[in-house]
């Protein structure tokens, strides 16, 4: 309508330039045209502010759209994200390649390259872990090992050497141990890793040294250190004299646990040799290949509680091409990385395998265990060819 009107009154485009001319014309010589006029003025008015609404509606839809494209790209960044790392993660599955062996000495020399020669099988050319040492216990003959003497953090692989202390240490394992209460918030504050037992618990010697290898239970190292040697710090000392003892000449411990300390390390080669010693222990190797072990109830646990194996936990099978992996024992801070020192039977030969620093975390993939299975697999597979 305003259309219309607004062809009566030649070229007025503005809502000024119509008042000027209603007032100096048509209002002032026909007053009864003053409705009229009213009307129009709404009219014009009705008709900016339907403008006014279309546009505004139209920067609200567009305000939609750009924040579901800014959903959608955050979306498309995050799936992105977790396919980049599942493809990097997948690009380091072991190979199962299997070249030819030979055997090396365990007594070779220390400049020897931590690498196999030319003719020999690379057992751990494709392994996670970056330090590792391949060893036929039978034969006591290093096969092969790679950054074998660089200082690395043994994290809980310290605790072979604790429980082999704890073992030549005890004369009795049916006798009572108590959990002294006072240990218990230090381990508390460094989330350490522990068995389960309590402040005050009664238990026998051989329920805490199982509870010291198979769920690597701090609790367990501090009351078997305590009642040992009087406190940690004196039983460390014994710690560091037996490593002296066993010619593990790049290794110091600072603690009983392997709870992160800059001046306590060791080496793969280090803990293959104590591993070897511990494991001609026949307590030391018992519960070194359980898998899980029972306590029976006690004062702070009347219906008695189980615990398992943090490296068997981890595993599928224990099965390996020509045998099965017999017993192990984990470790893992954020600076020591994924640790494992392992026993296993291929074809009625034994083998230790002790690997450090691999990527991960308990919540990732385990690729210290990945690299157990993936290497005996291996010396089975060639023992076939």
């Amino acid at each position: 309508m305003l259309k219309h009107r607004r062809l009566r009154f030649g070229t007025i485009s503005t809502e000024p330039e119509l008042l000027r001319f209603i007032t100096a014309n048509w209002i002032a010589n026909s007053p009864s045209n003053k409705r009229k006029v009213c009307i129009i003025l709404d009219e014009t008015r009705t008709e900016k502010q339907l403008a006014r609404k279309r546009k505004y509606q139209r920067h609200k839809r567009m305000m939609r759209l750009n924040r579901l494209l800014l959903i959608a790209s955050v979306f498309l960044l995050f799936c992105a994200i977790f396919v980049m790392r599942d493809f990097r993660q997948m690009s380091r599955e072991p190979s199962f390649k299997l070249p030819d062996i030979e055997i090396q000495n365990l007594a070779a020399p220390d400049d020897e390259p931590d690498r196999p020669a030319a003719d020999t099988a690379a057992y751990l050319d494709c392994i996670n872990s970056p330090n590792a040492i391949l060893v036929d216990l039978t034969e006591e003959k290093v096969l092969e090992k790679q950054n074998s003497s660089e200082r690395i953090y043994p994290a809980s692989l310290t605790k072979i050497m604790t429980a082999i202390l704890a073992i030549e240490n005890t004369s009795d394992f049916d006798k009572t141990l108590t959990f002294p209460s006072d240990i218990f918030e230090y381990l508390y504050l460094q989330n350490a890793s522990q068995a389960g037992f309590q402040p005050g618990e009664e238990v026998k010697y051989k329920d805490a040294l199982y509870g010291i290898l198979l769920p690597s239970g701090a609790e367990c190292c501090l009351a078997y250190a305590d009642s040992i040697a009087g406190s940690e710090a004196a039983f460390v000392e014994m710690m560091n004299q037996k490593a002296d003892e066993l010619g593990m000449k790049n290794t110091h411990f600072c603690n009983t646990t392997g709870l992160h300390e800059d001046d306590h390390y060791s080496t793969v080669e280090d803990i293959s040799l104590l591993l070897s010693y511990a494991l001609k222990n026949d307590v030391f190797r018992e519960v070194f290949t359980s898998s899980r072990h029972s306590i029976p109830p006690s004062n702070c646990h009347p219906d008695g509680f189980t615990f398992y194996s943090t490296m068997f936990q981890c595993m599928d099978t224990t099965e390996v091409t020509g045998g099965e992996i017999l017993g192990g024992k984990t470790g893992y801070t954020g600076e020591a990385g994924l640790c494992l020192a392992s026993l296993a039977r291929v074809n009625d030969q034994e083998y230790i395998l002790v690997t450090a620093h691999a990527d991960g975390t308990h919540k990732t993939k385990q690729f210290h265990v990945m690299d157990a299975l993936s290497v005996y697999s291996r010396i089975g597979s060639v023992a076939k060819n």
